[in-house]
This record gives structure tokens, C-alpha cells and sequence, in this order.
């Protein structure tokens, strides 16, 4: 469906088709990415037991605080490549692309290291009750042991949406989801090995997905071409751009993981049942808004590199009307349907009115998210990457730290750690729209031509 769209013209013609064709398949990537912790709680859940599942449960905000970080580092590499590319020098996008694998594979390895070594302080921060302490600490040495794996699929599939392609890394979740589940079902049917056959299986999948991509990347022509000889290129200048848009992006995510990080500690001191709702379906909605505001820094990528920041505008306002759009459709569909969502992973009735809760209070609002995201990922699009990281960072993290230590001890319950999603919406957008703003003022009028600087 998508095939015409593939290595797309983004400086040319109509924005309003080209940005769904490359948003779409990128947030069916990114469901698919939440789908190897979903898939691993079904089965776990419904094969091996509730403390297996909630291990699994308490493990996801520490894996998508790490994998934001990668997230976020490998938009570093689009936004230069998209520049480069939009800019008419693809031989300096193949010189970027070449750079940024090594930036991948240390990053990888670096927090894989890292992980290792503090699993059980990990674990201990966040309050995990003692029971699944154990299954806990194994799903998270494999899930740190992946994680190079990991890195290095999010900087290759970076690498062709610099080029508009979101099709192929669909393709790649898809092959290693459906290895993935089908892993699981044997490892705990077959062998019952339990949590440690899960995260085992979790671990090869990821190597499936980005093995599947470098294959692709070395049979590509053009610049995308992965080649072996290339592998010697480290530009110190190139690297500098990547991690200057990058880290700040991946910091963004992060803050968003960390203070969910925090509300999980609180979930878990109100029992098991609230602590198995903490992971629900809009995390899965929050895939397709996301993806919106990365179609705003490709894009605004690619026509920044190009000089022509009248397009660039226009492509901050059609994302955000696909966004909220989008988020409108997400919050019926998805109240509608989420009692049997939320049934897929218990039985328990009590569990799925605690999931409601989180549905009302985190899915419905989720238009407002939307102005975070459009307005991040268009400024990062012009290279201003750091201010709307720090926005977020002191609002959104600042407010839920806040709330879960003054508001929440006043009435604990899982609804009062709710209300502190949309608040911290609320508060962070006005910041972000001044910056924008600003940002469209001084800095985008200069960004055309850093390209040739980088």
C-alpha cells in the first residue's frame, strides 16, 4: 500500500497524504515495538502466573526509558541525513549514516554495561514487592543484554525514514513480532521455562528485526548503502550534530519514561491489582501521535536542508491537524473498546475497572499531548533540539514529581496518580508554543544554512 511512497519526495507536492503514508507504518512500528512487552505479559499471564506477569509489568518503564534514549539519539541521525539529503549532498548523508552506526553500537553497549550492573538498584528504587524482585531482575539482564540489538535497529530504521521509507521497518517488526510470540508460546508451553525462556526469546527477536534491516541496508543502492569498507568513516563534526539534536530528543522521551517510573512506584505501593493496570492500551495510541510529530522533523528536515521554510510551516500545521485528528478517533475507538482489551491480558474485573481509570484519564486527553509532540518534533526538524527538551524536562517531569509528592499522599489512590497525566499537558504546551514561536523567529531563518557547516 505504502511501496509508492517509499524513498517519497518531500520537498514537492502535497504534504496531507505523504504524511500519513510515512507516519502510519512508523507508529504501526513503534505498536509493534510496545507489542514485545505486551505479548510477553499475555502469554506470561495466561501460562505461567500473575507474578511472572507483574515482573514483566514493573520491568516496561525501565526498557522505555532506555529505549526512548535510543529513540531519540537515532533522530539525531535523521534529521542530519533528511538535512543533508533535502540540502542536495547525498554523499555527506552516506557519510552521516556511516558515523551514526558507531554512535548506535556504543550507545548500545554502553548502556548494556551499564544495566547489567544495576539491575538490582533498579529494582530496589522502585519499590517491586519482594515476591517478584527475583523474575524481575532476570527479565531486565536480558532486556540490558538486548540492548545494542536494540540501538541498532532504531538508528537503521532512522536511516530510512531520512528517506521517507517507514515501510520496511514495518516489515522488520512485523518478522521478528511474529518470532517473537510465536518464541514465547514454545518456551513456556514446550520447555516451561518461564520468564527467563520469554525475555530469552525477546532477545533473538530484536536480533531478527535488525538483522533484517542491515540485509536491507547492504542490498540498498544509492545512499542508503551499507557498506563495509565505509565502516572505517567517523566524522567528528557529523557525530557532534547527531548527538547535539539527538540527545536532547532521547532526553525528551526519557523524562516522560522516568516520570512514569515514578507513578509506577506509587501504583505498586496500592497492591497487585492496580499494578498489573499500569500497563494498558494507550501506549499504544500514544504510537500513532508520536508518529506525527517525527513526520514533523523528517519533513521539516529535509525542507530546512533545502532552504524553503514557508514548506516548513505548512508541515507543522498539517501534522498537527493529522494529530488531533488522529487522537479524536483513538479516544472513541479506544474507550469503546478497551474493556476487551483490557481482558486480553486478566480476568479480573477488578483489574479492568482499574485499566478504565487510566483509559479516562490518560487516553481521552491524549489532543492535548499531541501539541507536545507537533511542536517538539517541528524544532527539532530545524536543529533546535535542547529548549524543548528542557521545557519538557521541568514541566512535565517537575509537575508529576510534585503531584505524586504533595497531591497523591493527601488521597492515594490509582485515580489521583491519573489526574497528573493531562495536568502536566496542560502546563508544558504554552512554553512550547513560546519557543516554537521564537524558534520560527531567530533560529529557523539561520538553520538553512548550518547544513553546510555540519
Amino acid at each position: 500500500m505504502f511501496n509508492k511512497y517509499r524513498n517519497m519526495d518531500m520537498l514537492h507536492g502535497s504534504l496531507w497524504d505523504k504524511l500519513a503514508a510515512f507516519a502510519l507504518p512508523l507508529a504501526l512500528t513503534s505498536v509493534l515495538q510496545q507489542f514485545y512487552n505486551a505479548a510477553d505479559v499475555m502469554v506470561l499471564g495466561r501460562f505461567a502466573g500473575d507474578a511472572d506477569m507483574a515482573a514483566v509489568g514493573n520491568s516496561i518503564p525501565v526498557v522505555a526509558l532506555i529505549v526512548n534514549l535510543f529513540v531519540g539519539l537515532s533522530l539525531g541521525a535523521n534529521v542530519v541525513m533528511a538535512r543533508f539529503i533535502g540540502a542536495g549532498r547525498p554523499q555527506e548523508a552516506v557519510r552521516a549514516m556511516h558515523t551514526a552506526l558507531w554512535i548506535a553500537l556504543a550507545s548500545g553497549l554502553g548502556v548494556a554495561i551499564a544495566g547489567l550492573a544495576l539491575t538490582h538498584s533498579v529494582i530496589s528504587w522502585m519499590g517491586v514487592p519482594e515476591e517478584i524482585r527475583a523474575p524481575a531482575a532476570v527479565y531486565l539482564r536480558w532486556y540490558f543484554l538486548a540492548m545494542p540489538l536494540i540501538s541498532l535497529f532504531n538508528f537503521e530504521a532512522a536511516f530510512f525514514r531520512s528517506v521517507g521509507d517507514t515501510g520496511t521497518p514495518l516489515m522488520a517488526l512485523i518478522l521478528s513480532c511474529s518470532f517473537n510470540i510465536a518464541g514465547n508460546l514454545v518456551a513456556v508451553t514446550v520447555f516451561d521455562s518461564g520468564i527467563s525462556g520469554v525475555a530469552c526469546v525477546t532477545l533473538l527477536a530484536f536480533g531478527v528485526s535488525s538483522a533484517f534491516l542491515w540485509r536491507r541496508l547492504r542490498r540498498a543502492h544509492g545512499l542508503l548503502h551499507l557498506s563495509y569498507s565505509n565502516l572505517r568513516i567517523f566524522e567528528i563534526r557529523k557525530a557532534r550534530a547527531i548527538v547535539s539534536i539527538g540527545m536532547p530528543a532521547g532526553v525528551q522521551g526519557m523524562v516522560f519514561a522516568f516520570s512514569n517510573l515514578i507513578i509506577q512506584a506509587a501504583i505498586n505501593s496500592l497492591g497487585p491489582e492496580a499494578m498489573a493496570a499500569a500497563f494498558t492500551i494507550e501506549n499504544n495510541a500514544f504510537c500513532f501521535i508520536n508518529a506525527f510529530g517525527q513526520a514533523a522533523t523528517t519533513f521539516t528536515g529535509q525542507n530546512c536542508g533545502a532552504g524553503d521554510l514557508k514548506r516548513c510551516k505548512k508541515i507543522f500545521w498539517e501534522c498537527l491537524l493529522w494529530d488531533e485528528a488522529v487522537c479524536a478517533v483513538l479516544a472513541v475507538s479506544g474507550y469503546l473498546a478497551s474493556p476487551w482489551l483490557l481482558g486480553l491480558f486478566t480476568d479480573s474485573e477488578e483489574v479492568v475497572e482499574i485499566g478504565m481509570l487510566r483509559i479516562i484519564w490518560v487516553l481521552l486527553p491524549q489532543g492535548i499531548n499531541a501539541f507536545l509532540e507537533v511542536f517538539s518534533g517541528a524544532m527539532r526538524g530545524y536543529g533546535y533540539s535542547l529548549p524543548p527538551a528542557l521545557t519538557v524536562l521541568f514541566c512535565v517531569c517537575g509537575e508529576r514529581l510534585l503531584w505524586v509528592w504533595f497531591a497523591f499522599p493527601q488521597k492515594p489512590d490509582y485515580e489521583t496518580l491519573m489526574v497528573t497525566y493531562p495536568l502536566s499537558w496542560l502546563i508544558t504546551v504554552p512554553p512550547l508554543a513560546f519557543l516554537y514561536i521564537r524558534c520560527l523567529r531567530y533560529f529557523a531563518p539561520k538553520a538553512a544554512g548550518l547544513t553546510s557547516r555540519a
